[in-house]
Parts: C-alpha cells; structure tokens; sequence
C-alpha cells in the first residue's frame, strides 16, 4: 500500500513538471482569430475619398462644402489660399448688390461702354464693340459677369462697386476671412502674362493683344513664376463657402438682391464638367467658375440635393497643376460628386427648405 502511495506521488510531480515545462505560446492549441478592423465613421470615409480623388488633380487640390440647412461641413486643405480667377466675381457682385440696396445705384442705371472699358479675355464685349456709343444697364452687366464671365463688363462693375478697397471692406464687415481682391481683371491677367500697362487713359481696342505681342520672351515665365506665390486675389475654400453662406442665409444681401445673383448664377455657361460634370442629371446648380490656365480651375456655388434634403455651398479649387484640362475638371466633378453623395445620404430627416 505505501508503494503504491509512493508511485503515485511521483506521477503526479512529474505530471506538474511537465506542466510548467509549457510555453503559455504552446499551451493555446486553438487558432487565434482574426483581429476585426476598426469601422470608420462617413465623415473619416468621406475625408480619405477627398484625399485620394485630390491626387487626380496634379497640384494642391482645395475643398469645402457646408450644407446650408444643418451646418455639417466637410473639407480639404480649407485654409489653403488658391488663385481666385474669376471666381472673384461672386465678391464684386457683392459690393454692387450692396450699393443698390442703398439706393446709390439701380438695376435699370444705365452705363456706356467706352473703348477702354475693352478689356482681354473672356467674355464677348471686346469682341462685339469697339466704337463708342453702347449703353447696358447695370443688370445687363451683371449677367454679362455672372453668365458668361465677361471681363469688360466685370472691371466697368467693379469700378460701379466702388473698386477693389470697397469690396474688400464690404467683406470685411461681413466677416469673410481668408479672401483678398487686389486688383481689377486686366490688371490681374498683365501680372499673370507678364504684360505692363500704360495708363488706363492709353487703353484702346486692341492694345493688349499688342503689348503681348512685344514683350520680351522670358516676360511670360517669370510673371508666372512670380504668380505662383503672389497672395493677392486669393481665397481660402473655408473664405469662399463663407461668403456664400452668408449670401445665401442673408447675412451679405438682402432677398431681394440675392435673388437676382443666385437667378444668374444658375445661367452661368460655363464648367459643364466641374462641379456638374458627375452630377445626376438636371441637378440644381447655381455657380461660378475661374479659369487662369493651369495656374488656376476653380468652381464655386450652391447645389440643391433632391427630396428637400436641402442645399450645399462648395468651393473647389485646383491650383497651379502638371495635368491636363480634362483632369484637373475631373478631379472637381468626382469631389462634387462625393460630397453631394455624403449629404444626400446622411442628411438624418429631410430639411424644411427655403429660397
């Protein structure tokens, strides 16, 4: 009986030999499962989809949107200044509508067209007129600026306005940051193409094209080079979606005043393929859109999501790029395109809409 005893407490010390001899590694004969990955949140999925698109676009890629019912906002780079183009003219329209509004000018004022009001660049007034005698009335204008981006008709509107130090007053008593307007179109496109302007009493039809043709060759690059890194006539996506809300929500105009802007600006011919281009059909749009050749692409102004799910203010900014045109619009239709998918889809309940 006592051997029996003995033997069986040795069995048992070995048996706890061996146990402790185990690695707890070893000891585990189930697999380990695998680890789940953390889920990101919309708004993380939407901020790495912007991240990715802004690649397509060859530069620095801006963006901010806010919709305009429940103040959710989304961004990329917001406080990043970016060439203005002619998105500028959504501020000067600003200034203007402003000194109507104090009765110091009408919709109906008429303005003659002199012959150095012909200024280069888009638009179709240098094209059309070239002796004096034509009068547009202020709304004529105004369209002229908002539709088809003319730039004669904008710099005789800026100078209506009050020129460059009103609109920036005007936007600084409204609050815009991060916005600055310098300087008139003409004088904007001379520094951009490395052109020096004689007086302004000087201008006749015709004397840009000439003062391109004369300057010296090495003028253009380095005006663009100095371009490149000039703050004047820029704005911040954030500045840009700020002045348009407040546009919208009646902070910068009255009713009345922003009616007639947003009424052109859904006219407005050109960006078929910016912030439209990926957009569902016939989705409400009213915008403005900058072009400085590959120095600049912008598109900015308000969408209207379906089934009263309410409105987006957006700026999209493209700035100085190696891509080609069709990219760098791409690259604003496909950011569009997710923003307005990301309101739409998470917009909780459908918002009670006014405009």
């Amino acid at each position: 009986m006592h051997q029996i005893k003995k033997k069986q407490t040795v069995f048992l010390l070995i048996a706890l030999l061996l146990g402790n001899s185990i690695s707890p590694s070893t000891a585990i004969s189930q697999p380990v499962p695998p680890s789940t990955p953390t889920a990101l949140s919309a708004p993380q999925r939407l901020a790495r989809e912007l991240e990715r698109i802004a690649q397509l676009g060859g530069g620095t890629v801006g963006i901010q949107a806010t919709h305009l019912e429940s103040g959710q906002q989304v961004s990329l780079n917001p406080q990043v200044g970016f060439p203005m183009a002619s998105t500028i003219k959504v501020a000067i329209a600003v200034q203007l509508m402003t000194r109507i509004e104090r009765g110091e000018l009408s919709l109906t004022t008429m303005v003659e067209v002199t012959p150095t009001d012909l200024h280069p660049g888009s638009g179709t007034l240098t094209a059309l007129f070239n002796k004096p005698g034509v009068q547009l009335s202020v709304q004529n204008l105004i369209e002229l600026m908002m539709v088809i981006s003319d730039n004669s008709a904008t710099d005789i509107l800026l100078r209506l306005a009050g020129g460059t130090v009103a609109v920036q007053n005007r936007l600084k008593q409204i609050g815009v940051q991060g916005m600055s307007v310098d300087r008139s179109i003409i004088e904007l496109l001379a520094d951009l193409q490395g052109v020096i302007l004689p007086p302004a009493e000087q201008w006749t039809p015709g004397f840009y094209e000439k003062l391109e043709a004369e300057r010296l060759p090495d003028a253009r690059p380095k005006a663009l080079a100095r371009f490149a890194t000039d703050p004047r006539d820029t704005s911040t996506p954030a500045a840009m979606v700020d002045l348009l809300t407040k546009i919208y929500q009646g902070t910068a105009l009255k009713p009345d005043s922003r009616a007639v802007l947003l009424g052109v600006m859904e006219r407005c011919q050109s960006g078929a393929n910016r912030i439209r281009g990926y957009l569902p059909p016939n989705t409400p749009l009213a915008h403005k859109t900058g072009s400085l050749g590959a120095t600049a692409t912008d598109d900015v102004g308000y969408i209207t999501l379906p089934d009263n799910a309410g409105h987006v203010a957006i700026a999209v900014f493209v700035g100085p790029s190696t891509q080609p045109t069709a990219e760098r619009e791409q690259t604003i239709a496909h950011l569009s395109r997710a923003v307005y998918d990301y309101f739409l889809f998470t917009t909780p309940t459908p918002a009670t809409v006014s405009k």
